[in-house]
């Protein structure tokens, strides 16, 4: 059996959605588009997160720039698929002196245009969920947009198979693509789909049919460096009080993670002290984030561990470690622990001049596009690497 599209799409996680949606923006009709998907719903790195659409923070440049771009196209397409944006803004709250200096060079930088920089007591005014003493300074960022990840993902898809007429082929692996005369062909194990043009979006699956794309790319441009995959641990956790946390929360150790601050001069000497007070935390990659959901839970993490394959085991340790970074930042009082989980995403990826990238898009030829996001800044760049995609294309 063979269908026949405009446009074919393997994997149905955020990238692939923000694939099908843009290519309806740019005038190919959703019936004419197929996502096709290993599994029977979305089950990857896109529902395994905080649904955190982050601006600020993000790398100076394409990164930064497409976050910006994705966070208004989330605001125009939620209530259109009916996705509640649970909070906005982040606050960053700074426990050491040596915050400040960093947090002042970025909100002077272009993409701190509209965050302000106040004093521990100005932030305890106005986000009163803050454990603000014994902190230097804090920062809030207008920006961000918090959706439920593992709600909003199905519910887009819905929206882009109901409003749009975009063909959903679920629990078909994609075993293969052949080129031919002015179109592809899409190989599962059930059927060839026909399509003038074939986006691949392979998230995780580093050794499956991208691989050999990935492989051509890196034999090509020896100086790059192949990706690996992260794996990260998360937790949802409950006060045992009712508590609102009116915003996406980060602290500290952010700073010398995301590369907006991190790669700023200012940010060294916090480094080095963090090498001194938090060695163990920095080893597992940890750095929090905490967001709220409708029910009064929150998502909490994360955790950073590299590896070809990573090991499906939860370390306990790393989780009290969050918690205890949690508690540092928030006044939430005691928790009850409703879920843990692992996520992976892909890293590492370089370009073909060694320079670190959180997006490589290969163009093997004139049908086809192999995107991987190695930076998990899937949900908040999507949008806007399906943008730069067609733009391009």
């Amino acid at each position: 059996m063979s269908l026949e599209f405009e446009l074919a799409i393997t994997g149905a996680g955020i990238v692939g959605l923000a694939m099908a949606y843009t290519a309806i923006q740019n005038g190919i009709p959703g019936h004419h588009i197929a996502v096709i998907d290993k599994d029977h719903r979305c089950v990857g790195a896109s529902i395994r997160n905080f649904g955190f659409i982050t601006v600020s923070g993000q790398r100076a440049g394409d990164t930064w720039r497409r976050a910006l771009h994705s966070r208004h196209v989330w605001e125009k397409v939620a209530p259109q698929a009916g996705i509640p944006i649970v909070h906005r803004g982040l606050w960053l709250l700074g426990r050491r002196p040596l915050t400040q200096p960093v947090l002042k060079a970025f909100c002077q930088t272009e993409m701190g245009a509209q965050c302000e920089l106040v004093s521990a007591e100005e932030a305890a005014r106005r986000a009163p969920w803050l454990r603000t003493e014994g902190a230097t300074c804090a920062m809030y960022s207008p920006h961000e947009l918090r959706v439920e990840s593992r709600e909003a993902v199905p519910q887009l898809a819905q929206w882009l198979a109901q409003a749009h007429g975009v063909r959903f082929l679920w629990g078909q692996e994609v075993l293969g693509i052949e080129h031919g005369a002015g179109r592809a062909t899409v190989r599962t194990a059930q059927q060839t789909i026909d399509a003038h043009r074939v986006i691949l979006c392979p998230g995780t699956e580093l050794n499956g049919v991208a691989k050999p794309y990935l492989d051509a790319y890196f034999a090509q441009h020896p100086q790059g460096n192949t990706v690996h995959l992260t794996r990260l641990q998360m937790l949802r956790v409950k006060p045992e009080k009712p508590k609102t946390v009116g915003s996406a929360v980060m602290a500290d150790l952010s700073l010398v993670r995301y590369h907006g601050y991190a790669d700023l001069p200012q940010a060294i000497a916090l480094r080095a002290q963090l090498k001194q007070e938090e060695a163990q935390s920095l080893a597992d990659g940890i750095h929090l984030i905490a967001v709220q959901s409708r029910d009064g839970s929150l998502v909490v993490g994360d955790s950073h561990h590299y590896a070809a394959t990573p090991e499906p085991f939860a370390s306990e340790v790393v989780d009290q470690l969050i918690l205890r970074h949690l508690d540092d930042t928030l006044r939430l009082g005691p928790l009850r622990i409703q879920e843990r989980w692992t996520g992976v995403y892909p890293t590492g990826a370089t370009t073909f001049d060694g320079q670190s990238t959180d997006c490589l898009t290969l163009q093997p030829d004139e049908h086809t596009r192999v995107v991987f996001v190695t930076s998990g800044t899937g949900a908040s760049t999507a949008f806007g690497i399906a943008a730069d995609l067609f733009t391009n294309w």
